[in-house]
């Protein structure tokens, strides 16, 4: 089969953008990578991305939008799959996926609020999920088991900004979920998610962080 020529366009720091990089490496796909600065995109920016977000992938110069459907485009272009075999473990997949997307709103907020009563809600908040997601696990390297699947790809990001945020604020909630954090290690530890961003992600996330009006970020910067 004959691949379009693709492009992925993109901010380094994206976490939608990384679950798209995370499976074109997987699948071994061959892609151009573009990085844009989201506060001054270029003009043609706003004609492939109606909804004026990254990651936008160009296949023959035609867009595609969003993080999710530029991953299930992949999968579906390329031999083999990410996703089971089963229906209803696609599914369950798939649900899990809008668990980890809910999870990714409410770690923005962590990122960026300046209140601390909404700070300190959002915690609790994101400690009922983490804990949630524990009882979905068992201890395996993967979500599936030993096969690396799309669910992955998702939870691969969220992960690598815990491990940057963690270095100032310690989150209790992440102490007691030893099936996440084994999942987790596992997960940094994959050569696709390791390739996934900049090699200076670690000090450019945590630039971004600090730069941010936030109550996080009075914290990193005590």
């Amino acid at each position: 089969m004959n691949l379009p020529r693709l492009k992925l366009v993109s901010f380094a720091l994206c976490p939608y953008v990384q679950r798209a990089r995370i499976t074109l490496l997987e699948k071994e796909i061959e892609h151009e990578i573009e990085y844009i600065d989201l506060n001054a995109p270029p003009p043609w920016f706003f004609e492939v991305s109606p909804l004026e977000k990254v990651p936008v992938l160009l296949a023959d110069d035609r867009p595609v939008f969003e993080s999710m459907v530029i991953c299930e485009y992949l999968d579906e272009i390329t031999p083999g799959s990410l996703h089971p075999e089963d229906a209803y473990a696609r599914a369950q997949n798939r649900a899990w996926i809008e668990f980890g997307n809910d999870i990714l709103g409410h770690s923005y907020t962590l990122f960026t609020t300046g209140e601390e009563r909404k700070f300190k809600q959002t915690v609790a908040v994101l400690a009922d999920r983490f804990d949630i997601l524990e009882e979905q696990l068992a201890h395996r390297p993967y979500f599936n088991g030993k096969a690396f699947s799309l669910v992955d790809a998702v939870y691969a990001p969220i992960f690598r900004a815990y491990e940057v945020m963690n270095k100032y604020f310690e989150f209790d909630f992440l102490e007691d979920i030893p099936a996440v954090l084994q999942w987790w290690q596992a997960l940094l530890q994959r050569a696709s998610v390791q390739q996934s961003v900049p090699a200076d992600y670690i000090p450019e996330m945590t630039a971004y962080l600090k730069r941010q009006d936030s109550v996080l970020s009075r914290y990193m910067t005590a």
